[in-house]
């Protein structure tokens, strides 16, 4: 599927993960994914699943772009599975909302025990604030979206 906003670059940190020319310790990869620990850990366990294509970040992602963030939770809950990790109300899967986003390629957010993230943590992945969004909260907005709509969304403030 083709991404939401610009293309793959040089500059894209994900996109010289996607193309090892920078190194992470890779948790789960298959032909279109990608999940690794975050490099700043908010806490425990904190991993950022992203398709390894380019796509723009969630405020530009339009309804064709569902079946991407359903399989990125999907792999997300998968991987804390895999590893033991319960995934009940303590975990967190969300995304940065533009413009309080650090890299403009698609990544989801995985974050368990989000009861033991640190102030600062809890203030950055706060769900239903206008810089972080839950994957549901996502899902609903484009679910509600025409099939026709354009491919950047012009809308301000996250609603939680």
């Amino acid at each position: 599927m083709a991404g939401a906003a610009g293309k793959g670059s040089d500059e894209c940190v994900f996109c010289q993960i996607v193309n090892n020319q920078e190194q992470t310790d890779v948790i789960y990869q298959d032909g279109e994914y990608l999940c690794f620990p975050d490099r700043r850990p908010a806490t425990q366990y904190h991993y950022l699943v992203i398709p390894k294509q380019h796509v723009g970040q969630a405020k530009t992602l339009t309804q064709q772009h569902v079946p991407i963030v359903e399989r990125l939770v999907h792999i997300g809950r998968s991987v804390l599975e895999q590893k033991s990790i319960p995934f009940g109300d303590d975990v967190r899967f969300g995304f940065h909302w533009p413009p309080f986003n650090s890299i403009d390629h698609l990544h989801l957010h995985v974050l368990a025990p989000a009861s033991q993230m640190g102030l600062l943590p809890r203030l950055a992945y706060r769900p239903g604030t206008p810089w972080f969004v839950t994957a549901d909260w996502l899902l609903q907005r484009l679910k509600k979206m025409p099939e026709d709509k354009s491919n950047t969304v012009q809308t301000g403030v996250a609603e939680p």
